[in-house]
């Protein structure tokens, strides 16, 4: 399996993106965001699992908006009214679980980064 994500790009504050990341190989249960500001450890951002069960970082609930479409086999992170603190790499990443959790650990497959750069 890989992941290729697309849709960083540079936005000012209040501005939105929509990050995408697409899977090749087979279907994958669960689909997650993550990010990794620099200087900081990679933090959870969002996860999905096949049945439509979401799972947001706090920080994430009410701006950010995560979706699949599963005959795609792609995930999208819609990212609304953005702030600088949310300038960072956009990872994607999968397991093959039930459920999506927050910790990266759990996740066995990950797509390359895509940056966000938020301006003040």
């Amino acid at each position: 399996v890989q992941l290729q994500a697309f849709g960083g790009g540079l936005v000012r504050t209040g501005g939105s993106l929509r990050l995408s990341c697409a899977a090749s190989g087979r279907t994958i249960d669960v689909m997650g965001w993550f990010r990794q500001a620099p200087g900081k450890e990679r933090e959870f951002v969002a996860g999905i699992n096949k049945n439509i069960y979401r799972l947001y970082a706090d920080f994430a609930k009410g701006r950010f908006t995560i979706s699949r479409d599963n005959l795609k086999n792609t995930v999208y992170l819609q990212m609304d009214n953005l702030a600088p603190e949310d300038t960072a790499v956009y990872y994607c990443a999968a397991r093959q679980s039930l459920l999506a959790t927050s910790t990266p650990a759990d996740y066995t497959v990950w797509g390359q980064g895509t940056l966000v750069t938020v301006s003040s």
